[in-house]
């Protein structure tokens, strides 16, 4: 009875270890074959946290050029580290634009970005963002809407007064994304997409890949209460992400789930690391985990067949020490036995 739970599940994690999945408590193990829902962030973890800038848009009425678009966007964005921001620069760099210092910049937390250049303020941004500003969008609707369902976030450019057009900006799923959804689904586990993204560009990419359940326009801050408020409705949820702004998720979480390719806080505060970064890792741990239980289950109920049958006969003086002896030995090293054959999962 001592080993029998202790054995499958050193097993366990070192089966894990050797398949690039490291699980930093048996506890971890234990919850995930009770799982049942996992939620992923978007940006890194579903897609491949490169995007790139697919339109350059000018506003109706807008006389701007692609290029004073994306200089302004640049400017806004050159002291921000967010991967949207990158792609910006990126295009800026590549179509020969020589990209100023802003005089002021101010992060706006799932807003966007306001800078001050040459006395005039840049904001570049989600919808929350213009409209707060007192920018009417009414006219704007249709392009912005139009890009969205092509699965593009969009960002709006103003400067001074005039909005100046839009950025659409998509990135590329994850290869095995849609295998993984179904992966998780065929194991009876619900699977929702967490995303700073509009409801329309969410819903696009959830489609594409077979994920029902779509929470858009979640603030950074706010991604730990949509975690907690699963946990309220009774369920056993685990989170998988990648960035500084998921650590608190993956904290409230009861599995938190950390990409190895993510930033070390993601990594620091996750139970599970995925060394590989291979979404399809997720399930494998699943996997991995309901196995492990099956074994302790195995082990336990051959712990107590060999007591069950083995104390009444010897309390009755009917059983010979030494085979007292040699059917402990034996229950040992069926436990020990059968824990080994964990080995032989494929994961």
């Amino acid at each position: 009875l001592g080993i029998a739970t202790p054995a499958a599940l050193m097993v366990g994690v070192g089966k894990g270890a050797e398949a690039g999945i490291l699980i930093r408590g048996a506890e971890y193990l234990e919850r995930a074959e009770k799982l049942s829902v996992v939620v992923f962030d978007k940006t890194g973890t579903i897609t491949k946290g490169e995007p790139e800038v697919t339109a350059v848009v000018p506003a109706d009425g807008s006389q701007a050029a692609e290029a004073e678009i994306l200089l302004a966007a640049a400017i806004a964005e050159k002291g921000s580290e967010h991967p949207l921001a990158e792609a910006i620069i990126k295009r800026a760099a590549m179509t020969g634009l020589d990209i100023p210092a802003a005089d002021s910049f101010e992060a706006i937390p799932g807003q966007g970005v306001r800078v001050g250049h040459q006395g005039e303020d840049i904001l570049i941004g989600n919808r929350r963002l213009m409209q707060a500003k007192g920018f009417a969008l009414a006219q704007q609707e249709t392009v912005i809407s139009g890009l969205e369902e092509k699965g593009n976030t969009v960002m709006l450019v103003a400067k001074g007064t005039t909005l100046l057009g839009f950025i659409a900006v998509a990135d590329t799923l994850k290869e095995n994304a849609a295998e993984v959804i179904n992966g998780l689904k065929n194991i009876g586990v619900e699977v929702v997409m967490l995303t700073g993204d509009n409801e329309r560009t969410a819903q696009a990419i959830g489609a594409s890949i077979g994920i029902g359940r779509i929470v858009a326009n979640v603030l950074p801050g706010d991604k730990a209460k949509v975690i907690k408020e699963l946990q309220d409705q009774g369920k056993v949820v685990a989170m998988v992400g990648d960035g500084i702004n998921d650590a608190p998720a993956l904290a409230q979480a009861d599995i938190g789930i950390a990409i190895g390719s993510g930033s070390d806080v993601a990594k620091e505060t996750g139970g599970i690391i995925l060394v590989r970064d291979n979404l399809m890792d997720v399930v494998k741990s699943l996997q991995l985990s309901r196995a492990t239980m099956r074994k302790i289950k195995q082990n336990l109920f051959w712990a107590f067949f060999y007591n069950s049958v083995g104390i009444p006969i010897a309390a009755f003086g009917l059983l010979n020490p030494i085979v007292a002896a040699a059917a402990m030995a034996l229950s040992s090293l069926s436990v020990v036995g059968n824990s080994a054959l964990l080995k032989r999962v494929k994961v």
